[in-house]
């Protein structure tokens, strides 16, 4: 009896991690509506100085001033950066040009989970 409950238990805990694994592989995928949050997120965060803004946020930043790789936004009057990464993909590119702007989108995308 006791080597049936702790095979029964083993598939359990087998059950679980799988779950668990296919969760992670297939994370969700930022939508339109995460961008323009952020992006209406991220000016009042530089205005009160709640972002504060990498060493990262401030090499992209510069990278961003000399050239951007932008993209038509129909959500957005102006252009958007087009990036692999989620933390800064959809980010208004005028934004993208300043380190805390860049802080406080990171900072709102990764609350949402990505």
């Amino acid at each position: 009896m006791a080597m049936l409950y702790r095979i029964v238990l083993a598939l359990g805990l087998l059950l679980l991690v799988s779950v668990a694994a296919v969760r992670m592989t297939h994370g969700e995928v930022p939508t339109d509506a995460d961008f323009v949050d952020c992006n209406r997120e991220a000016p009042e965060a530089v205005r009160t100085g709640a972002a504060s803004p990498t060493i990262d946020d401030r090499a992209r930043a510069d990278i961003e001033r000399s050239r951007a790789e932008t993209v038509r936004s129909p959500d957005f009057m102006g252009k958007v950066i087009a990036s692999s990464n989620p933390q800064i993909h959809g980010m208004e590119a005028e934004g993208a040009k300043d380190a805390t702007y860049q802080a406080a989108y990171r900072g709102c995308m990764r609350r949402k989970g990505f």
